[in-house]
């Protein structure tokens, strides 16, 4: 037994290497005075000449990154750091501030905020009031699959540890300037979407895109690009994409969880190899133990999809790194998260140092900009 950090793992054996990974950020702009979602993303782009790794969102008070295709951990921190340097240096010029949360503390301007572009109009008008409860930040991991069939068999595994992903990377307790008492108040407005629910158990790709095509012509998504599972196919890249996640607050913690992922699709495989089975878990459990990680984060309890036995998700981390080949990178990138609390801890405590909510703001953006306190190892 090792302890790295103050988190204990146990065992440790040896495996194949790990896929590829990418991850998007969507970040929040913030007025520097009041605190509010500040609709400036088109003149920040345009500061930034069309640069690859910034894009347009949903919301004009919104702004996404994206890595490139990363082969270890220590480059997607090294990405994730350039890419939030760059696009906060640009707000600050434009006097806002650039925000890591899943969703805005203050209210924003609704349907007024939707970005100039025909796809995002056309979603307005046919899920008014859903766009205009729009804007919340997500944090999306990309892992490299050799095929669409051994994304739906990923997607099968991944399944039950979306509410452990998502008690590790809430952060989204503060909205309408009060402490909601949940750690992702964003779970909840995602959910209101008729497609964003975690995936089913898929027998071939062909049955995926089945199912994704009668929600489109039930009218319940306007395109692939929008059926918003918890984890899917990706409709634009080979990979897998998790969408479970807020937005972290720093970049250990957005490390965290792109560790977690990727350790669980090595994991997944290696399963299928050995024909390890795990325990069938209803849609609606997991839909319960995604509602209880997104009010208590880590506190709350999901089943071992191994043991079936109701653990507390940091326990079911720890049972997690025992059964990886290569516990170790995946131990440091989660121990600066378990050991100083999740991003909603930290926010909270940010909330009641506040005196302003513009001051508020200034804590975010400060946080969101933290060094990283733990670089990885070559090899992670």
């Amino acid at each position: 037994m090792r302890t790295r950090g103050g988190f204990t793992i146990t065992g440790r054996r040896s495996g194949p290497g790990a896929p590829t990974v990418g991850v998007e950020e969507e970040f929040l702009l913030l007025d520097r005075t009041d605190g509010r979602p500040a609709c400036r993303a088109p003149e920040l782009l345009a500061l930034l000449g069309g640069h690859p790794q910034a894009k347009p969102e949903l919301m004009r008070f919104q702004v996404e990154t994206i890595t490139g295709v990363c082969t270890d951990l220590q480059q997607v921190r090294e990405e994730l750091t350039r890419n939030r340097r760059l696009v906060a240096g640009a707000a600050a010029e434009l006097g806002c501030h650039l925000v890591a949360i899943g969703i805005a503390p203050r209210p924003g301007p609704g349907l007024a905020a939707i970005t100039a572009d025909p796809r995002y109009h056309e979603l307005a008008a046919r899920y008014r009031s859903l766009v205009a409860r729009s804007g919340t930040c997500g944090l999306h991991v990309h892992v490299g699959v050799p095929s669409r069939e051994a994304g739906v068999l990923l997607l099968a595994r991944l399944r039950p540890y979306l509410p452990t992903l998502l008690a590790l990377s809430g952060n989204s307790p503060v909205v309408s300037g009060r402490d909601t008492g949940w750690a992702s108040r964003r779970y909840l407005e995602c959910v209101r979407w008729p497609s964003a629910r975690p995936p089913n158990v898929w027998r071939s790709a062909d049955a995926y895109d089945a199912a994704v095509q009668r929600l489109i012509r039930a009218g319940r998504a306007l395109d692939a690009r929008s059926v918003y599972f918890h984890a899917r196919l990706s409709p634009r890249y080979p990979t897998v994409e998790v969408r479970i996640a807020d937005s972290c607050l720093s970049v250990d913690d957005a490390v965290a969880v792109a560790a977690l992922v990727r350790a669980l699709t090595v994991l997944a495989f290696d399963d299928l190899r050995r024909g390890t089975p795990m325990r069938r878990v209803s849609g609606r459990r997991i839909a319960a133990e995604l509602g209880a990680a997104a009010r208590d984060g880590l506190a709350a309890r999901a089943a071992d999809p191994y043991t079936g036995r109701s653990l507390p998700h940091r326990a079911l981390l720890t049972a997690l790194l025992d059964r990886l080949a290569e516990p170790e990178p995946v131990a440091r990138s989660l121990a600066p998260v378990l050991n100083r609390g999740t991003g909603a801890d930290r926010q909270r405590a940010l909330w009641c140092r506040a005196a302003t909510p513009g001051h508020f703001a200034a804590l975010l953006a400060e946080a969101t900009l933290a060094a990283t306190l733990h670089p990885v190892p070559s090899g992670g």
